[in-house]
């Protein structure tokens, strides 16, 4: 078999095509793949399933090295969810500038109630909880934020609202949230998986509008959890999300 021509060419690992980074990473990483099969001298099962060092970590240092040498620079995961659904993360009104607030065309929206709770969102539940959860909005969409709430904390009963399903960017402030609320991911996403592992009331695959910075909100953290087998069936079950007080 040619060394310009190998079994890893033909696996679809995206379709449609993933975000550039990664197929950039990924051809960077089949040619590594083909240098050292062609020198190798071995046929491919050989090369692949007899302990071959098909890429070492200097290989993969070297494919950071250039990516970074095109100028690229890596940042939050959750860009690549803004980019592939932004009608999730469409911000409110007078909140392009800052950040701040969603506007999701399918988050269902209520008056006031007696006690001054509006409907703004759904999200499913990671975990059942006894009480539902109260606390202020606290937008957290970039690696500057988190900086920031590193230094200075998180401001006590802050319920997060966050961008993506992956946990990476929150995980060294998580356990200081009072809740969460995600855009993106389920309740088997990492973020789900963390949230669940410190018992803190969170709500992944939300849809959210009209919350702005500093409003007080509540998490329906007594709704029932979704389950597998829920998305599995098409089931659908959600925990709700309410603006309460000046804007309800």
């Amino acid at each position: 078999m040619a060394a310009d021509k190998l079994p890893i060419d033909d696996i679809q690992y995206a379709a449609p095509p993933a975000t550039p980074l990664v197929e950039a990473v990924l051809d960077l990483v089949r040619e590594k793949v083909r240098e050292r099969f062609g020198a190798s001298g071995q046929d491919w099962d050989s090369f692949v399933f007899k302990g071959s060092d098909a890429v070492t970590a200097a290989d993969m240092e070297d494919v950071e090295r250039r990516i970074l040498a095109t100028g690229y620079r890596f940042d939050w995961s959750s860009r690549a969810s803004v980019a592939e659904r932004p009608e999730a993360y469409k911000p409110a009104d007078g909140a392009a500038e800052s950040g701040e607030g969603f506007a999701h065309p399918e988050a269902p929206q209520g008056e006031p109630d007696a006690a001054g709770k509006a409907l703004r969102g759904v999200g499913d539940n990671v975990v059942r909880h006894p009480a539902d959860v109260t606390g202020t909005a606290l937008y957290v969409r970039s690696n500057e934020r988190v900086m920031e709430l590193l230094t200075n904390g998180v401001p006590a009963g802050s319920i997060a609202i966050i961008d993506d399903s992956g946990g990476t960017l929150t995980a060294p402030i998580i356990d200081q949230f009072a809740g969460v609320i995600c855009a993106g991911g389920s309740v088997r996403s990492h973020l789900g998986i963390l949230t669940r592992e410190y018992n803190i009331p969170c709500l992944m695959n939300a849809k959210v509008t009209g919350i702005r910075e500093g409003d007080r909100i509540v998490i329906e953290a007594t709704a029932q959890a979704k389950t597998t087998e829920d998305y599995q069936t098409g089931t659908d079950r959600v925990g709700r999300v309410w603006l309460i007080g000046e804007g309800a």
